[in-house]
């Protein structure tokens, strides 16, 4: 299976690009993988449900199940609601950042962006891609050591949410404030994942 394929292969177990990747293989085929794929309609149990919205949470960022859980157990700290804090939390992540501001391609461009060095955070390098960000911090490319990775950011073209401040001749993006849950683009029902950790 092509690495292509491998990222989209919960897409095609849902029936729907997870971000809404318009050549993903599940717009042509919105159905499991298989010989008997468009024959399977047995539906899911109250856990099933849950694990699933967990799964489509983890794949739109990109990120393990241990980073994931590690997120929901911060969020659940303080005051405030826990799914709404926890979306906070992933969409604030440097390669999440990185992602829909436009500077790179696809989530997983971004993390490759990050773990080689590419991105500093108020002028200094971070390869964390679970880097939480904060509003005021500015992140930028180097782009005198890496003018293939600008060029990249630049060409690259993306909605840009109302939270984030994109200086695309420059190759910095600033966090202005923390995302309303209305701007954040994710399919997943945030709070069925709350409720799978919280059983």
């Amino acid at each position: 299976m092509s690495e292509s394929r491998a990222k989209h292969k919960l897409c095609r177990r849902i029936g729907e690009c997870v971000w809404g990747h318009p050549k993903c293989p599940s717009i042509k085929r919105p159905y499991p993988a298989g010989q008997h794929g468009q024959k399977r309609s047995k539906k899911l149990s109250t856990y099933g449900t849950l694990l699933m919205e967990k799964q489509k949470l983890r794949a739109f960022y990109c990120i393990s199940e241990k980073q994931l859980y590690i997120a929901y157990k911060n969020a659940k700290m303080g005051e405030g609601q826990t799914s709404e804090k926890l979306l906070r939390r992933l969409e604030l992540r440097l390669d999440a950042v990185l992602f829909r501001s436009g500077m790179a391609p696809s989530v997983f461009a971004a993390k490759q962006f990050v773990s080689h060095r590419h991105i500093m955070i108020d002028g200094r390098v971070v390869d964390r891609g679970s880097y939480c960000l904060r509003p005021g911090q500015v992140v930028a490319i180097k782009v005198e050591k890496s003018p293939n990775v600008a060029e990249i950011a630049k060409k690259t073209d993306a909605m840009i949410p109302p939270y984030l401040e994109v200086d695309k001749e420059n190759c910095k993006v600033t966090i202005i404030r923390a995302p309303e849950i209305q701007e954040i683009p994710v399919k997943a029902d945030v709070m069925s994942v709350v409720e799978f950790y919280a059983r």
